[in-house]
């Protein structure tokens, strides 16, 4: 079934890999002109094999001149964006906040925060010319509690729904719907990094670790990439016309987040 009434120009951050490669996928399948971009040259290049048809550019979004740089790119074949889907992020270091090297601490916030406003920053003009503009950023199950041994990335995620909610009421009359999905543990290499880590970090086994994770969630299960990307279609859809400024959970029921078993 087809969310989408019309065609739309989509811009997917981080959209290569992962949960932004299945959002990309998903508004491609729905007809719309997507444009991606990435800092791996391993998923670029099998994305372009994957998906010829689709745009995409190298991009580290840390640094504000390569964001520019895409963005003019973008405005050279459209003079207008509808979607705009912040999807970069990383994991960050697994340790007690004081044994954080601080240059992990502020790349982790450089890549999470920094390079969502970058991103925003050059969208929000393109956005503003568009009859159905949303942005949605993805935030994370870590934007509602403490995550120990998670510190830059839990303080990257509360801030991203205190953007996502200021920006909603600065954009609103505009017309710019603005929302935040906050995914739990989302199935595929990511998640499969950090468990490994914090197994290390705990001197426990990686099995133990995920049955910690699993036993948080109600539904006992991991959310599926394409369980986000549904959702991004629908807040961006006609369906979702009048949900802005919501920070939406996405994780199966999560009370909580722990590192001890």
């Amino acid at each position: 079934m087809k969310l989408l009434s019309k065609k739309l120009n989509v811009v997917i951050i981080a959209g290569a890999s992962g949960i932004g490669r299945e959002i990309a996928i998903a508004y491609h399948q729905e007809n719309c002109r997507v444009f991606v971009c990435d800092i791996s040259d391993d998923f670029i290049e099998k994305f372009k094999n994957d998906y010829p048809s689709i745009f995409v550019k190298k991009t580290d979004v840390s640094l504000y001149d390569n964001v520019s740089t895409f963005f003019k790119e973008i405005k050279v074949e459209e003079d207008r964006i509808d979607v705009l889907v912040n999807c970069a992020g990383i994991a960050g270091p697994t340790a007690s906040l004081e044994d954080i090297d601080p240059d992990e601490w502020d790349h982790t916030i450089k890549v999470n925060l920094n390079g969502m406003f970058y991103c925003l920053r050059e969208a929000i003009p393109l956005l503003k010319k568009s009859e159905s503009p949303s942005i949605i950023n993805i935030a994370s199950s870590a934007s509602f509690f403490g995550f120990p041994l998670r510190s830059p990335y839990t303080a990257a995620k509360w801030a991203v729904i205190g953007m996502t909610k200021t920006l909603a009421m600065e954009l609103g009359s505009d017309g710019v719907r603005v929302n935040a999905i906050c995914p739990g543990s989302v199935r595929g290499e990511r998640i499969n990094t950090v468990i490994e880590a914090d197994a290390l970090k705990q001197g426990k086994t990686i099995e133990e670790i995920e049955k910690l994770y699993l036993s948080q969630v109600s539904l006992k299960k991991f959310v599926e990439p394409e369980d986000v990307a549904n959702l991004a279609l629908f807040l961006s859809s006609d369906l979702g016309r009048f949900i802005s400024g919501q920070a939406i959970g996405l994780d199966g029921h999560t009370e909580g987040l722990s590192n001890n078993l």
